[in-house]
């Protein structure tokens, strides 16, 4: 239960200005939504002026850097190579690669190649082919803000089946980016992803979603790509998470690595493609942070 504070008090999100000159409207919408039952955002989730524009900055750099790996990934390069560039551009531009000793993640950046659906670890062995299609997956932590996001590339002569798993996956997002308004459900985003996955015969995974970011890596809430329309966690606006969902070309089941306790594979070896955008619930729309 949300602590109750008076209409001439200062509003609970940080921005010194009285709570009825801030918050309060939201705040009633918010409890409106929960006497439905529906599930809400808690004030913790949702950013401020000067939070939204500091995790902005930090999806400048993550941007930067991803467009710098697309500028230079080609058949023969090493995923340690990518890393490489990740961790210097990072640092060059103020910010620090966040994957960097995650929870024991020993570089900076995720290099997922065709049935690698995620969480692959660079390695100076695995060169790429003509053939190849790549997930290179990056986050910035600048100033303690965090951002995050990841891009599939076509290497060389990529087969026609390939090159329409990487098309659905970048269409699913689009799909799902145009879903984020103000006071709609995450289910509705996992609506048009699923749908459009499952026309096309894919699958989609079901272990590993979105999530929220912004002042920690990883916050609530957990974004499904399996939801219905309408159901799940409110879009209010200051709420900001990913996109990101994984599309699978044969079942959705998935595999850890043993060895290295990371690298998620199909558990079928058919190719997985995923992409990654992150956003920020805004009173007219959404702002993409990082692409």
């Amino acid at each position: 239960m949300e602590i109750k504070i008076g209409r001439n008090d200062p509003c609970w999100c940080g921005s010194g200005k009285k709570y009825k000159k801030c918050h309060c409207d939201f705040d009633e919408i918010i409890e409106e939504h929960a006497v439905l039952g529906e599930i809400v955002p808690p004030r913790s989730l949702i950013k401020n002026k000067a939070q939204i524009q500091g995790i902005k900055d930090s999806g400048v750099i993550n941007t930067a850097v991803l467009d710098y790996v697309a500028e230079n990934i080609r058949e023969g390069c090493t995923t340690e190579d990518i890393d490489k560039w990740v961790y210097t551009k990072t640092v060059e531009l103020g910010g620090v690669p966040a994957p960097l000793n995650y929870d024991g993640y020993p570089k900076s950046v995720c290099t997922s190649i065709d049935e690698v659906v995620c969480h692959g670890i660079p390695s100076k062995d695995r060169i790429l082919k003509s053939g190849d299609i790549i997930n290179v997956d990056l986050s910035t932590n600048y100033k303690g803000y965090y951002s995050d996001a990841s891009r599939m590339f076509c290497i060389g002569d990529v087969s026609e089946e390939k090159r329409k798993l990487v098309s659905v996956v970048e269409k699913s997002v689009k799909l799902g980016l145009a879903e984020v308004k103000p006071w709609g459900h995450l289910g509705d985003i996992a609506q048009v992803i699923k749908d459009l996955a499952h026309e096309n015969g894919y699958t989609v995974v079901r272990e590993i979603g979105g999530h929220g970011i912004g002042l920690e890596f990883h916050e609530d809430p957990w974004v499904s790509y399996l939801t219905d329309r309408g159901t799940d966690m409110l879009l209010a606006p200051g709420l900001c998470f990913t996109i990101e969902p994984m599309i699978n070309m044969g079942t959705y089941r998935t595999v850890i690595d043993k060895d290295d306790g990371w690298t998620v594979r199909t558990a079928d070896g058919k190719p997985s493609a995923q992409r990654e955008i992150q956003v920020i619930v805004t009173e007219t729309g959404c702002d993409v942070i990082s692409h």
